[in-house]
């Protein structure tokens, strides 16, 4: 049986312990990382995480390990392969993606790296003045030219198209072109969180992802409410408005007087009123003026009315009289 040294025992202990105790085990891509910036990173981390880089086949290990306590831990092994780090944490996965997404900032190409995208040299001036440059700058591709005391580049050039690999000549020329086409930092590439494994895809969501679903979930709550006529505190002013506005409708419709819908009823007489005399040949001005003569004729004819309506008011009242001693004289007859 192969001798396995004792740090590589304890190590894969601390790991499975580690694993064991912490809610959440992420892997974290830690390719293309300078080592001073490991420290960094792991110094900010410190707060509310672990992180542990070894071999492999040790994080492996502890995985298959760990996983005899938490069941679903082991599927975690797919995502060890390159330069990674194992982090345990409180904090959940969601979070903890944004976190370490935080670290993530340009860096640049290395010889034998694949572009993340297509590398373009814009058209224009650089930031080197005449000189032996210009022939470096050719010699990768670039159209340079020197105007006004300055090598420019004299048209928009791709140096390198997405997933390609990038050049020596080109990774050196990059930086000195204020290139900067790759990204390091720690890359969360999947999380374990009760039983579930989280991949990247799922992790990586908008900043606004749960505030919009939350509203859009609390605007259909209300409108699910209203229609089906259930009060709470939120839908009971929809609700009575709503009832308001149908029982208006069909007042309206039913044409029966109230306080709140006469003016649209007289408002809808008057439209019908209208569209029947204009059926008849009668012009808008002619109507006006039919109005306007009985509206005349109306007071005119006012103090006659009051007159006979007084004058039949008084007989009314004689006769009342003349009966009135009528029936006395036929009680004493």
């Amino acid at each position: 049986m192969a001798h396995v040294a004792a740090w590589k025992k304890d190590l894969v202990s601390e790991l499975v312990q580690d694993m064991r105790e912490a809610p959440v085990v992420a892997v974290v891509d830690m390719a293309g990382i300078p080592g001073q910036q490991v420290q960094s990173m792991r110094a900010g981390l410190r707060a509310y995480a672990k992180l542990k880089m070894t071999k492999n086949n040790l994080m492996l290990l502890a995985l298959e390990e760990a996983s005899k306590d938490k069941p679903g831990l082991e599927a975690l092994k797919d995502a060890v392969h390159g330069q990674c780090a194992i982090v345990t944490t409180d904090m959940d996965p969601f979070k903890l993606f944004k976190k370490l997404q935080a670290t993530m900032s340009p860096a640049p190409a290395k010889e034998g790296q694949l572009a993340p995208f297509d590398i373009v040299v814009p058209k224009g001036p650089t930031p080197f003045g005449p000189g032996p440059i210009i022939g470096e700058l050719q010699k990768i591709g670039l159209p340079a030219a020197i105007e006004a005391g300055k090598i420019v580049v004299k048209k928009d050039t791709t140096l390198v198209k997405s997933g390609e690999p990038i050049s020596g000549p080109i990774a050196a020329m990059l930086p000195k072109l204020e290139i900067l086409p790759m990204v390091v930092g720690m890359d969360l590439r999947s999380a374990y969180e009760g039983g579930v494994v989280y991949g990247k895809d799922v992790l990586d969501i908008p900043e606004d992802y749960y505030s919009t679903m939350f509203a859009t979930a609390a605007y259909n709550a209300l409108a699910l409410g209203v229609s089906i006529a259930f009060p709470t505190k939120e839908t009971i002013v929809p609700l009575i408005a709503k009832a308001f506005r149908e029982s208006m409708g069909l007042s309206v419709s039913a044409a029966i007087p109230t306080k709140e819908n006469i003016d649209i009823l007289l408002a809808k007489a008057d439209a019908q009123m209208l569209s029947v005399a204009s059926a008849c040949g009668y012009t808008n001005d002619a109507i006006a003026a039919r109005l306007s003569s009985a509206a005349a004729a109306a007071t005119v004819a006012a103090p006659v009315v009051e007159a006979a309506t007084e004058s039949v008011e008084e007989e009314e009242e004689e006769v009342s009289e003349e009966e009135a001693a009528a029936g006395l004289s036929a009680l004493f007859g």
